[in-house]
């Protein structure tokens, strides 16, 4: 059964979040395992994020972006929030959207950072496409974070693109 919704779902990540897949595949009660399996998942990805230095390159971040957006059917654009240390203040949705667009305020994302005396931010969106490539609106809005943040000695630490091909940095791309 497990591989089977595997194939329907085209992934791990898929099965967990589409509930469609699961219920035609396993039934309503396997569709609300999957739904528990999903939760536990999510909350280890948390604590194994949280429970370390935050930085763009650790795989537990890298774990816990794709948990959270990879599958996700819609555009979302989050901010961690950081702390001095580079610890997870809070992970935020600030914005959702359609399959191509989430929009997102840099004068929201710096308000939202000095309310939690964060000192730093990742930011973070999805490609439901599930390619990772950031577009040029994606690096125009990160360099409009950027400067607004650097206004108030906020640091944006990168922007990761997560789609189901991967996650991409602009930072690492040199974008930013």
């Amino acid at each position: 059964m497990a591989s089977r919704l595997l194939q329907e779902a085209g992934g791990l990540a898929q099965a967990l979040t589409d509930e469609s897949a699961g219920a035609r595949t396993a039934g309503a009660t396997g569709a609300a395992h999957l739904a528990v399996v999903r939760e536990v998942s999510l909350r280890l990805a948390r604590t194994a994020a949280a429970a370390r230095p935050v930085i763009s390159s650790s795989p537990a971040l890298l774990a816990y972006v794709r948990t959270e957006l990879a599958a996700a059917p819609r555009e979302e654009f989050r901010v961690l929030f950081l702390d001095k240390k580079n610890r997870l203040i809070r992970d935020e949705r600030l914005g959702e959207g359609t399959v191509d667009h989430a929009p997102v305020y840099p004068r929201e994302v710096v308000r939202r950072a000095l309310e939690l005396a964060a000192s730093a931010l990742i930011l973070l969106h999805n490609h439901p496409s599930g390619d990772p490539a950031p577009s040029s609106a994606d690096v125009e809005m990160t360099r409009q974070i950027v400067a607004a943040a650097r206004a108030l000695n906020l640091v944006v630490h990168d922007h990761l693109v997560v789609g189901r091909e991967g996650v991409a940095s602009l930072k690492a791309l040199g974008l930013m």
